[in-house]
């Protein structure tokens, strides 16, 4: 099978931030490889059926594993920034996933390479999420401890239920990918491409017209929505737990929705169908990409992915 090819459909896969490490689960690497590979296998369908393929993942967990060592080591090594730390985990991600790719490819008579792109976000500096952090990261903390680093770092802490204080940062939204003409022209050549994970590095134009990394983080399905339709992507895949969006969820009325308008689903939204700390964001991302040009958007899980590129299951939203 030729690997450069022009004549093929482009599409967008954002993964599910427990994707690597899944609630209950020892988030040591061994089994974060262990689901890397399981991922990947279930996202072979998509280089089987002859699409260019760009790959965005979360990494929540993983930011906070890093946040918390950071803490940990604080007395003898630097606290590190957020950005650099998101940074750490789309190179560290990207490559079991990269790997996960590379071995399924090696046992099939498929060719394709893979690689990894470290993608910085341009953000607004007046965005109002910077007015207003609400984006939790890292461990809790009693509250005595979170009014100490508050006063030492100036961090924005906030009391999270009763397992104690977290810290917040603001979640901008994404204006421009970077990295957008480099990832588009390696995929087009057929490349598997992971990009963007973690919603991308957060970064904006600072007072003197340089780039500057900055303490936020960036809703990775957002990201993806945008990434997908700066490179032109025919179609963007949203992953998640469930395996359609529903209407009325966990109620007795609680109905799928399988095929829909971009316009019939902005109504739902706009009902508050879909709340902004669950679901919220996926909906929304979809939206967005089919409003800008998108053929289609697929909200499912991934064990319905090949089902769902049928029509079968999942959720198809269309213009």
């Amino acid at each position: 099978m030729d690997i450069y090819r022009s004549d093929r459909q482009m599409v967008l896969v954002a993964l599910g931030g427990n994707a690597l490490i899944v609630p209950g689960e020892t988030p040591d690497i061994a089994t974060q490889e262990k689901n890397a590979d399981k991922i990947v296998d279930q996202l072979m369908v998509l280089v089987e059926r002859d699409f260019n393929l760009v790959v965005s993942h979360g990494n929540g967990p993983q930011v906070g594993n890093l946040l918390l060592r950071s803490e940990k080591s604080v007395d003898v090594l630097p606290r590190m920034p957020l950005d650099l730390l998101v940074a750490e985990t789309e190179g560290s991600m990207g490559y079991m996933l990269q790997l996960a790719f590379l071995n399924n490819i090696r046992t099939s008579e498929l060719r394709r390479y893979v690689v990894t792109f470290i993608t910085q976000v341009i953000v607004a500096p007046n965005d109002p999420a910077f007015g207003r952090p609400r984006k939790p990261i890292g461990m809790h903390y009693p509250e005595a401890e979170a009014k100490r680093l508050r006063e030492k770092y100036g961090w924005e802490m906030k009391p999270d239920g009763e397992a104690g204080w977290r810290r917040v940062v603001p979640s901008p939204r994404p204006l421009k990918i970077v990295q957008r003409h480099t990832i588009r022209h390696s995929a087009s050549e057929g490349n598997i491409v992971i990009a963007a994970g973690g919603g991308g590095i957060p970064i904006m134009v600072n007072k003197d017209g340089r780039y500057e990394g900055i303490e936020a983080v960036i809703d990775k399905d957002l990201t993806s929505s945008m990434l997908a339709s700066e490179i032109k992507a025919d179609m963007l895949i949203i992953l998640m737990q469930e395996p359609q969006v529903y209407v009325d969820f966990g109620t007795p009325q609680q109905r799928p929705l399988q095929k829909i308008t971009a316009s019939e689903l902005t109504d739902y939204l706009a009902e508050g169908h879909f709340p902004a700390g669950n679901i919220g964001p996926k909906v929304d991302a979809a939206i967005q990409f089919v409003q800008r040009g998108g053929r289609r958007a697929i909200i499912t899980s991934a064990d319905r992915l090949a089902d769902a590129l049928d029509g079968r299951d999942g959720t198809t939203i269309l213009p």
